[in-house]
């Protein structure tokens, strides 16, 4: 009985061990290696230099195209289900 007793108490302490800490310790690593090679210029926030390649004035045409999209959504399309019927018809 003695025996049963310990062997019953080791399953239940081995069922309250943590398995965490190994997938703790490098969680997020990837979203921020990610975000790292994505990003162009990552002293940009430090730089006073203005953005290359863009000059004000379709700088400024792009923003009001990007507000008024908001205003006006585009016009949306149908999708062919290829499994099924043609819908809109």
């Amino acid at each position: 009985m003695n025996k049963i007793a310990l062997l019953m108490s080791l399953f239940l302490l081995a069922a309250c061990a943590s398995v965490t800490p190994r997938y703790d310790a490098k969680f997020g690593d990837t979203v921020r290696m990610a975000r790292k090679t994505q990003t162009l210029n990552p002293n940009a926030p430090s730089q006073s230099d203005p953005a290359l390649g863009l000059d004000a004035q379709a700088a400024v045409n792009a923003l009001g195209r990007y507000e008024d999209s908001f205003k006006t959504p585009p016009k949306t399309f149908e999708v062919i289900n290829i499994g099924g019927a043609i819908s809109g018809n």
